[in-house]
């Protein structure tokens, strides 16, 4: 039996496809509308987490924040079967993800840190890509479950490792989103149309996935969100929240990540205006209303 805990845009559509699957699953979430839309795929609703977790073999868990995790783990190692496989997808600081998997392995589970790549789109289609770290053995028995939910399983190395890369990757994306971003605008006064940039870049040297997947502009790409309003997909503050975790990462290690920085400072101001529900593409919207310093315009 798995115990699914956390069931929002992502962990919802993830537990539907195990089910589908033919795999027995009981999920919580405190929230209301993500325990429906999991009920009407066929997951068992369970009221409280203790509850979901009562006996389960394994455990998945998409939440938040590493305190969340933290304070989940708390009723999870309570009441998980004995040795069961602990399937953590969050995306959480590298020394979090740690913590709680020297918690978990000393309370004699298997553990694992799992988090995605392929936002809700990948999600819902079980296409995602997964970053896993831990041991060797527990990745073996986690394979058949992580193969439902996703298309690539990637074992980068010790516990916190899939972490690491998580965070990497997704620095990358920020910056590459504003960069994209940057280029429309440019290009647009410039009297270029978004088409026939797209058709250029995204067969250049300018080609990456926050072009040619999640384009900011609505047209060239119509399952971006830029077609629907910036709404659904992947949050400005839940890019936030993975920039600002890259940001801690290299202040532990003393790596200096300007281009970071300025992301995360980007998407600070960005969510605190109010945005932080829409996707990160819409960050274009903020550039296009922000006033050029002095210093740029001469």
């Amino acid at each position: 039996m798995i115990a699914f805990l956390g069931l929002g845009n992502m962990g919802g559509p993830m537990a539907a496809n195990l089910v589908t699957a033919g795999h027995q699953v009981i999920g919580y979430d405190p929230a209301p509308t993500a325990v429906e839309r999991v009920a009407a795929r066929g997951v068992t609703v369970a009221d409280s987490a203790a509850a979901a977790v009562r006996g389960a073999d394994t455990v998945i868990t998409m939440l938040p924040t590493g305190q969340h995790l933290a304070e989940c783990y708390d009723t999870v190692l309570d009441t998980a079967a004995p040795g069961a496989l602990l399937l953590d997808c969050s995306t959480v600081a590298v020394n979090d993800a740690q913590a709680v998997a020297a918690r978990a392995a000393e309370a004699g589970f298997a553990p694992l840190d799992a988090p995605v790549s392929g936002g809700v789109a990948g999600a819902t289609a079980g296409t995602l890509t997964f970053m896993v770290g831990g041991d060797a053995a527990a990745l073996q028995r986690a394979r058949p479950l992580l193969k439902v939910m996703g298309s690539r399983i990637i074992h980068c190395g010790a516990a916190g490792a899939g972490q690491a890369a998580k965070i990497c990757n997704n620095m990358v994306l920020g910056i590459s989103m504003i960069a994209v971003s940057e280029a429309f605008l440019l290009g647009r006064s410039l009297g270029l149309n978004d088409q026939a940039l797209f058709d250029v870049a995204s067969t250049s040297s300018a080609q990456c996935w926050a072009l040619t997947s999640y384009c900011p502009v609505p047209g060239p790409v119509p399952t971006s969100p830029a077609n629907r309003g910036y709404e659904g997909g992947f949050s400005a503050v839940l890019m936030r929240k993975d920039l600002h975790l890259a940001q801690t990462s290299a202040a532990r290690t003393d790596v200096d990540t300007p281009l970071g920085a300025a992301a995360a400072a980007l998407y600070d101001q960005f969510v605190a205006a109010g945005n932080g529900e829409l996707d990160f593409s819409a960050i274009i919207t903020a550039l296009a209303t922000h006033p050029r310093t002095p210093e740029a315009a001469s």
